[in-house]
């Protein structure tokens, strides 16, 4: 009895802490996110979703994601209207699902010490605070991703102990294998919709599944109604993606024409390394690059430490213990996945930022390894610096985000524009925030640069067209706002090719982003 006694009190005790965990992981994440400022992409995801579902269909085809947190976007403009911080806060909702999801589903599967250290990353890795705050889809794709995997496993688990639906144990036995299969199959279905980073995990757990199935099958000796299960969700999954495969394909195309990422080797795996622990990329920094790598090195050279040195006692519980090699070998085939893409498009779309998109399977590694071979010293040791680290980029986020210095320049506009005026910019990411701000005033993108974005960049609304020379503004008569980035070279080349008269100047520079805006008000 007392032992028993001791045992419900532990198990109280650690759900104490989880729960805590949870609660102060949740406003820490909210913190810095009650801001408006926003850089290129996010504006991109703002603009986009003010178009009906259709519209979006069509238009994001043209860019390089698919299209589902753009609908999700549009509905909560339906409901909130457009709401930049409610926009925000749906990641950071994503995040906190990813760490309550270490209560509901970690805990229940692996134990509550993996579940608590699951719950801890999600909230408190460095990276997971940055992207919590900003309007892109990689939180949520993350979230689908780790839900996928986990139904996976559940789908497995339940396998070994009911060979098919048949012989399981009862109708909730029944029901349960049931919800299991089609939780499965619809993140997995909107975790391919959302990126492809995700759709690439989507498609390596679905092979692995079906790897296993089919081993089990050949041991049987009979198709399975597992197996016969699968191929079914399968078909589904692919049917219902091939609407999009005619954009996938387009896209790839685009992708082989002149897409903007670059892949240098060593330095682009470096960075993917340094951004999975703090965050970091080529164009942001959010520690010194120095603390960046000493402590990914520190956290992987502890935990490879202790997965090699426990390896003799994965025989004790062979099924759970091949979770976490199942999960860092999904992780790391979609990397593989993704440079063979790259191979075949003719360009590297291997970017640090996108692998957000499976970090929930990354984390679920770390978290086992250290939940069930980790002592005390080294738990204490790894969480309280990602937790000092966090803090402090956390810090500089909340000072970043909310400094006096981001809304001027959109301010400025608002109280300025007049009714007739137009706005003018270049191929700079900065006018795009601005464009987004203004979806009514007509607009007007100089696409010197020749990013063959026409279609995509119907996000900007029916007010944006895009130009490659002047001459469009030849019978326009009024004010016009050139919005530039680093000089006033458009608004000088409009008073030189026209005869106009620049009416005023000015100049900003924001500390989110460190964006710079000048701003001309020219009268031609």
């Amino acid at each position: 009895m007392k032992k028993f006694d001791l045992k419900i009190k532990g198990k109280r005790k650690n759900t104490i802490i989880h729960i805590a965990i949870i609660v102060v992981g949740i406003v820490f994440t909210l913190l810095s996110n009650f801001y408006e400022a926003m850089w290129f992409d996010e504006s991109y995801s703002v603009a986009i979703s003010a178009h009906s579902f259709g519209e979006i269909w069509s238009i994001g085809g043209h860019d390089v994601h698919p299209v589902l947190y753009y609908w999700i976007l549009h509905i909560l403009r339906l409901i909130f209207g457009n709401n930049i911080i409610v926009f925000k806060l749906f990641s950071a909702i994503c995040i906190s699902i990813l760490g309550i999801i270490g209560f509901t589903h970690i805990r229940k599967d692996f134990g509550s010490k993996v579940g608590i250290l699951f719950s801890f990353f999600a909230f408190f890795l460095p990276l997971n605070i940055i992207y919590a705050g900003q309007i892109r889809m990689y939180p949520l794709a993350m979230l689908f991703v780790t839900l996928t995997a986990i139904y996976a496993y559940r789908i497995y688990k339940n396998s070994k102990n009911n060979e098919n639906l048949k012989n399981a144990d009862g109708s909730t036995q029944k029901r349960k294998l049931i919800k299991n299969w089609i939780l499965f199959t619809i993140f997995s279905l909107a975790g391919a919709y959302t990126h492809y980073y995700a759709l690439a995990a989507s498609v390596v757990i679905n092979a692995v599944l079906m790897i296993y199935l089919i081993i089990q099958a050949k041991k049987e000796k009979k198709f399975t109604t597992n197996l016969k299960i699968f191929i079914l969700c399968g078909i589904i999954q692919i049917l219902a993606y091939i609407p999009w495969l005619v954009y996938l394909l387009l896209q790839a195309k685009q992708v082989s024409q002149g897409y903007w990422i670059e892949m240098k080797f060593p330095d682009t795996f470096i960075e993917m390394f340094t951004f999975q622990f703090t965050g970091n990329l080529v164009e942001q920094k959010y520690v010194p690059d120095v603390v960046s790598e000493i402590y990914g090195v520190f956290v992987c050279t502890l935990v490879i430490y202790l997965f090699i040195k426990n390896r003799a006692k994965e025989g004790e519980n062979k099924g759970k213990n091949l979770a976490p090699k199942i999960a860092i070998g999904i992780y790391l085939l979609v990397i593989i996945a993704v440079c063979i893409a790259s191979l075949v498009v003719g360009r590297s779309i291997l970017y640090a930022r996108y692998l957000l998109c499976i970090t929930g399977l990354f984390i679920f590694f770390i978290s086992f390894i250290l939940g069930k071979y980790g002592n005390k010293v080294i738990i204490s040791v790894i969480c309280g610096i990602t937790l000092i680290i966090s803090s402090y980029i956390n810090y500089n986020l909340i000072q970043i985000n909310h400094d006096e210095s981001n809304m001027p320049p959109i301010e400025y506009l608002e109280e300025n524009i007049q009714e007739g005026d137009i706005i003018v910019y270049g191929n700079e990411g900065q006018a795009f925030v601005v464009s987004a701000h203004f979806p009514d005033v007509q607009q007007y993108f100089w696409d010197q640069a020749y990013w063959n974005v026409d279609e995509a960049y119907k996000a900007y609304g029916p007010n944006m067209q895009i130009i490659h020379d002047l001459d469009v503004l030849e019978d326009y008569h009024g004010r016009i706002w050139v919005i530039n980035a680093t000089n006033y070279a458009i608004a000088d080349s409009i008073e030189e090719k026209f005869g106009a008269n620049v009416v005023e100047k000015r100049e900003y520079i924001t500390e989110y982003e460190d964006y710079k805006y000048t701003i001309a008000l020219v009268e031609k």
